[in-house]
């Protein structure tokens, strides 16, 4: 997989098209990535000790490999002159 934890990486397609962020993990077996504030969900937890009230967690969720592109350093210098 081209991906790697730690790349800079750009959503190309998809809903949250055009952000970007660090990869947070790497499922290379259903080839799917997880980036840091891009694709966020909201699951319904019930009480527990480590949450005792329970309610509503946003976190992120895993959108496909083939959505992003890594973002080389050459690149990053290119966007940052405009």
């Amino acid at each position: 997989m081209f991906v790697k934890t730690g790349d800079k990486v750009k959503v190309i397609a998809g809903k949250d098209k055009g952000k970007e962020g660090n990869v947070l993990s790497v499922d290379v077996k259903n080839d799917r990535v997880v980036v840091k504030g891009v694709h966020k969900i909201k699951k319904h937890q019930k009480p527990s000790q480590a949450n005792a009230k329970g309610g509503v967690v946003e976190s992120e969720g895993s959108i496909h490999a083939s959505n992003v592109k890594v973002i080389s350093k050459a690149e990053n210098k290119k966007n940052k002159k405009k």
